[in-house]
């Protein structure tokens, strides 16, 4: 007998088809079979979701998830539980691990690790360079065959402006993006935040703003230039949303991804010489922070990105110059954004939905992010008015390394569906789920 779930009551909110109305959803073998009012339940599984949001699972297009060489911060089966209770149903895993994802061996380690893992879908994306040391380009169609599904030198610039353009050139026959990390390397080398004057109080070198804005300005028009598909990663200043915009009213295949931290914080946040602000790029101005929300809310930037990079205890403890660049964020990105921007008015709460789905599925061309019958049944359900308070040693990731610890939150993912089975549930909420016509709540699952 086929598996159903009627998912009943909801506000269901489709980012992609403009959809944002109350209406039932009914998942059959792991995909979304019918989304409209007062389905029938036909020997449905029902799942009580009034107060509740139906949305598209999440997708993350930047999380570092250490394994393999670094497994002690995290493993791809603790980055993808935490993601689920985060609500993220794929999580795309960047290449600088140790050893470097540049060929196919390694690309398929880590999607047959992320198939084994039971949280959200891993999949990973590949290094346009090999060794992600910026000399020679790596072998992209054996990536993509292997099951990469973009190429980033992750957290490295590609230094050579001849090889980026091969690797934007060589890239559109395969129909993928190059996921770039805008800098200038030389003018960003030893900054440990952002140039300027807390960097210049604390005694701390720092990253001018410019070396991202020369690095983004680069490739923007590499990408111009070749018509491949360019994605800035971690957009952190002003100057490059104003670099964007003017490239996409030109034309240029690009989208482009901010973090949590970036849109939240500025540098002087940093003011305290706590490790748990050490990002990279840094934390920029309170202008600059502002810039980024504008930009997220009218579409300038496609999509968030976690940039989920787990560091230890003993790492982040050091003083801050050597301590790692890094913050957590599978489990905390949603329920924090929702706060500080959605609860605030800030920007609607479809935009942040579909800032955290449709949007990043679509710049990496990955299945997700939408709710149309035939799909498959990658969804969240969401109490946008529970409180609760952010708990870092209650987190599944295997580091605790947040800004965010402590805080009180509005908004909270309480079931992670994948393929139509429960992924996560939030401990403290549990949807009631019914056998019409019996008293018997459903198996729980993962808590």
């Amino acid at each position: 007998m086929k598996k159903r779930t009627l998912i009943r009551g909801g506000r269901v909110i489709d980012p992609g088809a403009a959809l944002d109305r109350t209406a039932d959803l009914l998942v059959e073998d792991g995909r979304i079979l019918a989304v409209a009012p007062n389905l029938a339940p036909d020997h449905a599984e029902v799942v009580d979701a009034r107060g509740l949001v139906v949305a598209p699972g999440f997708v993350d297009p930047h999380a570092h998830l250490c394994e393999p060489g670094w497994e002690r911060r995290e493993t791809i089966a603790t980055g993808a539980r935490a993601g689920a209770a985060g609500g993220y149903t794929a999580i795309c895993a960047m290449p600088d691990t140790d050893p470097v994802v540049d060929d196919p061996a390694s690309v398929g380690f880590v999607v047959a690790a992320g198939r084994r893992a039971g949280g959200a879908k891993v999949v990973p994306a590949a290094a346009v360079s090999a060794g992600r040391e910026g000399k020679r380009l790596t072998e992209f169609g054996e990536l993509l065959e292997a099951g990469a599904v973009a190429l980033t030198d992750a957290g490295r610039p590609v230094r050579s402006s001849m090889l980026m353009r091969l690797a934007l050139e060589y890239a559109q026959s395969f129909g993928v993006p190059i996921l770039s990390h805008p800098e200038d390397a030389a003018l960003a080398r030893g900054g440990v935040m952002h140039e300027g004057v807390v960097s210049t109080r604390l005694g701390l070198r720092g990253k001018p703003a410019v070396a991202e804005e020369i690095g983004a300005a680069r490739d923007l028009a590499l990408a111009g230039a070749t018509g491949g598909r360019l994605h800035l990663q971690r957009v952190s200043t002003a100057a490059t949303v104003a670099l964007l915009r003017r490239a996409k009213e030109r034309g240029v295949r690009v989208t482009a991804e901010v973090t949590p931290h970036h849109l939240l914080f500025s540098h002087e946040a940093v003011d305290g010489y706590g490790t748990e602000y050490k990002v990279d790029p840094p934390l920029r101005t309170h202008e600059d922070a502002e810039a980024l929300v504008a930009a997220l809310a009218d579409g300038t930037i496609d999509c968030i990105a976690t940039d989920h990079a787990p560091r230890t205890y003993d790492e982040k403890e050091q003083a801050f110059e050597d301590a790692p660049f890094g913050v957590v964020g599978l489990e905390t990105a949603f329920a924090i954004l929702h706060t500080r921007l959605v609860r605030s008015g800030r920007i609607p709460l479809a935009t942040l939905l579909e800032r955290l789905s449709t949007g990043p599925a679509r710049a990496l061309a990955l299945p997700g992010g939408c709710l149309s019958a035939g799909e498959r049944a990658d969804l969240v359900l969401i109490d946008p008015e529970a409180r609760w308070t952010i708990r870092p040693e209650r987190f599944l990731s295997n580091c605790r390394n947040t800004p965010f610890g402590g805080e009180a939150a509005t908004g909270r993912v309480v079931r992670t569906l994948i393929d139509g089975e429960r992924a996560w549930e939030a401990p403290a909420t549990r949807p009631e789920a019914k056998r019409p016509g019996t008293g018997a709540q459903s198996p729980r699952g993962r808590s």
